[in-house]
């Protein structure tokens, strides 16, 4: 599975964004797929994920009520949708996923993907 992550820029605050990522690969029963992000000088942080049959979600509390991940199974993609965004939210974004099923509580742990894109810097402006 190869992961393409796309839509970062800068975005002044109280803007949106969309972000896309392309999947390569089997996105066969179990599949999970998520984002990450990496602001300078902190650990990577848990935002988003879903799981690709049924499309259920689980986001981070920084996320909830302004960013939504979805899939398109059609395309092969997911994407999070980002909205009112924050200077604060300006980090690396990274597109995860793994084959299998990632449980709720290991959601937030970089070692459950399997798969990482490469990354799409998003810059929120004050």
């Amino acid at each position: 599975v190869q992961l393409q992550a796309s839509g970062g820029g800068l975005v002044q605050a109280g803007g949106s964004l969309r972000l896309a990522c392309a999947v390569s690969g089997s996105t066969s029963s179990g599949f999970t797929a998520g984002w990450f992000r990496q602001a300078p000088g902190k650990a990577r942080e848990f935002v988003a994920l879903i799981r690709w049959s049924g499309g259920s979600t689980l986001l981070a509390e920084a996320a909830k009520g302004r960013f939504t991940i979805s899939r398109d199974s059609a395309k092969n993609t997911f994407y999070l949708q980002m909205n009112s965004l924050k200077p604060e939210d300006t980090a690396v974004y990274y597109c995860v996923a793994h084959s299998s099923r990632v449980i709720w509580s290991s959601a937030a742990n970089p070692t459950a993907y399997g798969y990482w894109g490469q990354g799409t810097l998003v810059t929120v402006s004050s």
